[in-house]
């Protein structure tokens, strides 16, 4: 019996080992899929862009599958936080506030933020002079977002639930000017939709302290080994290639920015 008993116990601990290690063969990706070119969804609801791609070579780094959450971008943090999803690869800036409620690998990408106005626009630059009284489009809990509140205090700053709305809407004569990152403008403004308008400007400085250090992939709080894991995969795919396979499918130029 008690032979017996040991055997049925070692089973199932074997067990028990098993369903955890087949647990962690998946990876739970959120993203937002309102973002292009980093992500987005097609019209028969497939998620792909940087992010995307990105994603699945860091799995296959890491020897587990990608499976992918489309969120709205108001909810992705707290849909993380109810184990939604493992991680959030959404072109997520790092920035001091969202380190309060999520921890972050090191970042995988990391551009500049610009103003775009209408072809046809009398404004000369980007400045908070240049800007006053007018109406800037900005996508909220972004740190577009924050750095437009702050810095364009005599403009109207119009909150967006995400890109695409604040583009049409300039691109409709609703707005003076928008802000956003600027390969993302770029990809606007290189469609028929964008032929309307430009690229005024980079605002200069663009403040780390609002900006972050770059885009990184967040996961919930205390995650330490997935953190860990990310970051070595982030620095594999650099060394090996797929990174720069990656960034040449999307980018003329490589978006990793300086090393950090």
């Amino acid at each position: 019996m008690r032979i017996a008993l040991r055997i049925a116990l070692a089973a199932s601990a074997a067990l028990l080992t098993l369903g955890v290690a087949q647990a962690q063969e998946t990876l739970r990706i959120g993203t937002e899929g309102a973002y292009p070119p980093f992500n987005n969804l097609t019209a028969d609801g497939q998620l792909v862009g940087f992010d995307i791609d990105i994603a699945n070579a860091l799995c296959d780094e890491m020897k587990v599958k990608c499976t992918f959450v489309a969120q709205d971008w108001d909810g992705i943090i707290p849909a993380l936080q109810a184990g939604k999803f493992d991680a959030i690869v959404a072109s997520m800036s790092i920035t001091a506030e969202r380190k309060e409620k999520v921890d972050f690998s090191n970042k995988y990408y990391n551009t500049p933020s610009a103003i775009a106005v209408p072809k046809d626009s009398t404004l000369k630059g980007v400045t908070k002079e240049d800007l006053a009284g007018k109406t800037i489009g900005v996508a909220t809990t972004t740190t577009h977002f924050n750095y437009a509140s702050k810095t364009y205090t005599d403009s109207t700053v119009k909150g967006y639930p995400s890109s695409p709305e604040e583009q049409a809407d300039l691109a409709n004569g609703r707005l003076d000017a928008i802000e956003d990152d600027i390969v993302v403008l770029q990809q606007f403004l290189d469609s028929p939709e964008g032929a309307c308008c430009k690229i005024l400007g980079q605002p200069s400085p663009q403040p780390v302290e609002i900006f972050g250090p770059g885009a990184g992939i967040a996961v919930r709080k205390g995650e330490t080994d997935l953190v860990n894991k990310l970051n070595a995969a982030i620095d594999a795919i650099r060394k090996n290639g797929k990174y720069k396979e990656i960034n040449d499918k999307y980018f003329k130029f490589d978006v990793y920015g300086a090393e950090s």
